[in-house]
């Protein structure tokens, strides 16, 4: 699929087939997320892959909509501050980093037929307690992956002219 025709179809799913997604599919989801840019190459991350059968009641714990669990697979996207690049003026480029692997991520599952839904409202106490977080590692994104069991619903997004400016504010 071309790379347009890719931005365009990928969407937020929130049903999924309870289908298994084959080792080698999630290797390739995997391998684009770690071929992602990161500040000064440092790649500041780790991706925990979840399998949800049978830890849906923990799961739920961090994200508690039913279908957040109905994916055969959930992944955490955590950074580790302490890892990553900071500017001059002491901004961690972590988060940063790691909203970009996980950009790779949902755009490589969609590219391979698979569907995906950033989630960022967690709790994330929950998560580091369900997922054994050390104190110097922070969940950043989850996401479910798995086939779709919906259907597209219609983008909406505000017109270019809306967010793009030139030369200045």
């Amino acid at each position: 699929m071309e790379y347009s025709e890719l931005i365009e179809k990928r969407y937020s799913v929130r049903a999924y087939q309870s289908r298994t997604i084959a080792d080698d599919v999630l290797q390739q989801v995997l391998e684009s997320a770690r071929l992602a840019p990161t500040a000064a190459n440092r790649q500041p991350f780790q991706l925990i892959v979840i399998h949800t059968e049978g830890r849906e009641e923990e799961l739920s714990r961090i994200y508690a909509p039913a279908w957040f669990v109905r994916a055969p697979v959930v992944i955490a996207a955590v950074a580790v501050p302490g890892k990553g690049w900071t500017r001059g003026d002491g901004k961690s480029y972590a988060d940063v980093d790691v909203a970009i692997v996980m950009d790779h991520l949902i755009l490589a599952a969609a590219d391979l037929g698979l569907g995906t839904c950033w989630i960022g409202a967690f709790d994330a106490e929950a998560a580091r307690d369900v997922l054994g977080l050390p104190d110097d590692v922070e969940p950043i994104a989850f996401t479910p992956l798995g086939y779709a069991a919906d259907l597209p619903g219609r983008k909406q997004r505000k017109p270019l002219s809306d967010l793009v400016r030139y030369e200045t504010w």
